[in-house]
């Protein structure tokens, strides 16, 4: 074990102090002072004095639990004895007739001690300065194994992340996916080669698919990106752009995405968004990911013939609250701390198509705004989500 270069394995002096100094320019008078005063003794009276800067050695600050510096430390003859605070000189005015008491004790333990010796009797005492160097290297090397801990569990929450980052995007690229999908579908097979037009489909409807699969497919190649800078980022925060945007329009469009879903259920859907909603300063793609999960959750959740509620509210003059409900099972109490957790799953849910990871995808979302997200109980008794976000700042 290699010990401390100031730090001596023995020491020819009974009396051994160590003076902790931190290199702080309000402290350098104290420390001239006191250090002034120990050549006084020394002058008078022989002890080994040495000067720990705790800035190059925090190891030994730490095996004598300092708590402030500078520090006097008596360290032999034991027991160690600690001077600190701003009347150190003062203190030492009072112990050192004490310790010169202290060593003429122990110069005659240790004589004693030599004479049973070269009878064939006890042990030689070890010296405290070995102690101390082998205690500081030892608080060293517990604190390098506890480094070396914390950087192996980072790097696990790194390759977690990113497990669950390609979770997330496998999960959410089903729904723009299969958008693509039909609207692709539906103008393929309504395509006539020989006169190169649509049929039974109005130029309207023809330009609305069209533009409903570029949309799909640019949000396609967000996730994509997202996924690559997965594999490189570290620090576990999502990536947004956010931009003066209307709430309220995109959520519409987030419906009329998922119409056939919910007419398919009959389901009612009852949406009370104010006009003079504010705009809210926020990544149009990141929010469409909440509402897509959100609402398909309430879709998946309500019953055939239920209803689905869509509430905007301009909460405070900083936030505007967005609220999706339904009158499915709800969310139990218990499990409403949760919920939001990742892979987090109801036993109920078990046989349900989805990994447990939409909510959790959400809740990363809206922090990455400074929002929050909740749920409640609807006056249905189903799940009741809440969400904020910041309002565009004129």
């Amino acid at each position: 074990m290699q010990v401390s270069q100031d730090i001596q394995l023995y020491s020819e002096a009974p009396l051994q102090l160590l003076l902790f100094v931190d290199g702080r320019p309000k402290s350098r008078q104290h420390v001239q002072r006191i250090r002034s005063y120990l050549k006084q003794l020394q002058a008078e009276y022989t002890f080994e004095l040495q000067i720990i800067d705790v800035r190059q050695q925090p190891y030994l600050a730490e095996h004598f639990k300092l708590v402030a510096t500078p520090a006097l430390v008596k360290i032999h003859p034991e027991p160690k004895q600690i001077l600190a605070g701003t009347n150190i000189v003062t203190q030492l005015k009072t112990w050192w007739s004490r310790w010169q008491v202290a060593v003429e004790a122990y110069l005659e333990l240790q004589h004693n001690s030599q004479q049973q010796q070269e009878n064939g009797h006890g042990k030689s005492p070890k010296s405290s300065i070995r102690s101390v160097a082998a205690s500081a290297e030892l608080i060293k090397l517990s604190d390098e194994i506890f480094r070396l801990k914390k950087e192996t569990e980072k790097l696990q929450e790194q390759l977690q992340f990113k497990e669950r980052v390609i979770a997330m995007l496998a999960h959410d690229l089903r729904n723009p996916l299969t958008a693509a999908s039909i609207a692709v579908d539906t103008l393929n097979s309504n395509y006539n080669q020989d006169k190169g037009e649509f049929q039974r489909l109005t130029p309207a409807m023809t330009t609305r698919l069209f533009k409903q699969s570029q949309n799909q497919l640019r949000i396609i190649n967000r996730m994509i990106t997202d996924l690559l800078q997965a594999g490189q980022n570290n620090d576990g925060e999502l990536f947004i752009q956010p931009q003066k945007m209307q709430l309220g329009e995109l959520c519409l469009n987030v419906l009329e995405e998922l119409r056939d879903r919910y007419i398919t259920k009959s389901l009612k859907i009852e949406k009370d968004i104010p006009q003079d909603l504010p705009p809210v300063y926020a990544d149009p793609e990141r929010i469409r990911q909440v509402l897509v999960n959100l609402l398909d959750n309430a879709i998946k959740y309500t019953p055939a013939g239920g209803t689905i509620t869509i509430a905007g509210l301009h909460r405070t003059t900083q936030k505007v609250q967005f609220s999706i409900g339904d009158t499915g099972p709800g969310i139990p109490e218990e499990n409403r701390d949760h919920i939001f957790e990742n892979l987090f799953r109801l036993e109920r849910d078990e046989n349900k198509e989805g990994y447990g990871i939409g909510l959790s995808l959400c809740q990363r979302i809206i922090q990455a705004h400074y929002g929050q997200i909740w749920v409640d109980t609807a006056p249905s008794s189903g799940a009741l989500f809440h969400f904020t976000l910041p309002v565009y700042p004129n």
